[in-house]
Order: structure tokens, then sequence, then C-alpha cells
């Protein structure tokens, strides 16, 4: 999916590179005089792969830096850094959580050692609760934040016609932060994945309830949604509710499942398969919802589409 999309943003930007020189064309011919075209280098972010002598100078860098700041920075004194780049096969992420499940297997590892990983990636989330630890925390950028601003684009017509000199300049600004403790996700998840009637009642569960089987019946779970190696199901759309569907199927089904989904690492597939069932028979009201959507869309963009034409015609009038 990374590569698709930078693959995609790279064709994108070389048609919106031809689209600026036919306009520029147009508006010679119309007389304009149009500011001459300011050739700058873009960054393609297809160089972001392994085996890019652009990750191989990036590399280079951060070893530099990291040597920099132990023998001369005070505040990394007795810091324990370890570098693991593009060199190193496997994702960012995995490798990360592979040195944590590699302490937890050492002789004398402290239990109560508390875990920071930061990352955007939502895998991230899942990732710490299969690894069961209970002081584990995720630091991330705040990705949607509310009430900001919508920036003012002009046209590419009057980009151009300003010039580069006019364009405005990003700005840079801190970014804040936001930190998620797993160990409260945990607690809410023990809570919100009881079992429970189709009414919303407290349901007797067969056996013993247990949280630490029920984090990985919820990971599992979400396997349906999709993930970085994995198309979610069509059915399920995070933005339509998928993971408040789920959650609840569980819990109304999980009495009647005779265990839970996963045992020792490994989905039961008869389980899967009831579950699975559970969730196909949300499937022809989620599309009729689906179908409803996309048509009071569509004729809202033709309501706007037939005011604009409108503004127009009495604008020329």
């Amino acid at each position: 999916q990374q590569r698709s999309r930078r693959f995609r943003a790279a064709q994108e930007a070389k048609e919106k590179e031809e689209e600026e020189d036919k306009l520029r064309e147009k508006l010679r011919k119309e007389g304009i005089k149009v500011p001459d075209k300011v050739k700058s280098e873009a960054f393609d972010s297809n160089v972001i792969t392994p085996g890019t002598p652009f990750m191989g100078r990036l590399s280079a860098a951060l070893q530099y830096y990291v040597h920099l700041r132990l023998n001369t920075d005070p505040g990394w004194r007795g810091v324990k850094v370890i570098m693991s780049d593009a060199s190193v096969p496997g994702e960012g992420e995995h490798k990360a959580m592979h040195y944590i499940r590699q302490q937890r297997g050492k002789k004398g590892f402290d239990p109560n050692t508390r875990h920071v990983v930061y990352g955007l990636d939502a895998d991230l989330i899942m990732l710490a609760l299969a690894t069961h630890e209970p002081n584990f925390w995720i630091l991330r950028e705040v990705v949607f934040q509310k009430n900001a601003p919508e920036p003012d684009v002009p046209s590419a017509r009057d980009q151009i016609l300003a010039g580069p000199d006019a364009r405005p300049k990003p700005a840079i600004a801190r970014k804040p932060y936001q930190l998620l403790s797993v160990a409260v996700l945990r607690e809410y998840l023990a809570l919100d994945l009881q079992p429970m009637t189709a009414g919303g009642h407290r349901a007797e569960c067969p056996f013993v309830f247990d949280p630490e089987r029920v984090y990985d019946d919820f990971v599992f779970m979400c396997f349906f949604v999709g993930n970085d190696f994995l198309p979610h199901s069509p059915t399920l759309e995070i933005r339509e509710g998928a993971i408040d569907l789920i959650m609840t199927i569980y819990r109304q089904e999980l009495p009647g499942l005779g265990g839970y989904i996963c045992e020792n690492g490994k989905p039961n597939l008869g389980r899967v398969e009831r579950f699975v069932r559970a969730v196909s028979a949300h499937e022809e009201a989620i599309f009729q919802k689906r179908a409803r959507t996309e048509n009071r869309q569509r004729q809202q963009r033709q309501r706007r589409l037939r005011d604009k034409a409108m503004g127009r015609s009495m604008g020329d009038q």
C-alpha cells in the first residue's frame, strides 16, 4: 500500500506539472504575460526504499549523528542506542516489537519495564496489544485537529500569474503530540468485550472470561478491517463503524463459540467461521446504507453544480 501511494504520488506530480505547462501555453496565446517558470528539484518519495543511494546516505548521516551525540552531549550519557536501518530486513514496528519480545525472554528481565514506541502507524496499537505488556505507551502526532482552519488555496491560474515569489511559503510549526496508554486501552477492551445479549444485557459465559485471550481475539478480528498487509473485507469500512460492529458481534457470539477465537497463537477455524457468518448477516443492511449514502452525496454534488451554473448564467446577464 505504501509503495502504491508513493508511485501514485509521483505520477500525480508529473500530471500536475503537465497540466501547468498546458495552462501556461494557453495564457500566453491569450496575450497574458506569464512569469517564467522557476525550476525546482522535486523530491520523489520513491527513494525512501531499501537499497537506494538516498537510504544509504541517510543511514550514514544517522550513524554519524548518533556517534556525535553519544560522545559530546551529556544528556545522552548512559543511553543505549540500537540502530536498525534499511539494511536489516523487516518493518520498523515489527523490528521494535521483536526486540521487546527478546528482552522479555532474557534472564533477569524486569516485568515492570516501561516501553514507549513512537509512530503513526495504527498497526502499532495492535502489535502493542499482542505483546501483553502491561506498561506500554505509543507516542504519536495528532493527525486530526479539531477546529483547524482550512487553508485558502488559490487556483492554478492565479498561482501561475502571481509568480513564484507571491506563493505562500509553507508554515513550519511544532506538531502537537498525544500519548496512547495501552494499559488503559486494555482495561476498556476488557469491559467492552464482555458477553452481552442482543438486548444489551450482561450474558453468562460458559467458560472463564480471560481478558488476555480477549485481546488476542480483538487483534485477530481487526484483520478483517484491513492492515498494511491485508485488504479489508468489502463489508467492513472503519469510517462506517466496522470496529464497533465486530465488537458488538463478538460480545453476542462469544458465549456460543465454546471458547476463544484464537488458541495458542492460532485461529480456531470453526469459531472463525461462526464469527464470519455472524458478520455476514449484516452485509445487506451495510450495502443498502452505503447505497443510500452514495445517492445522497451524488444528489448533493448535482445540486451544487446546478447552483454554480445558475450563478454563472445570472452573472453573464
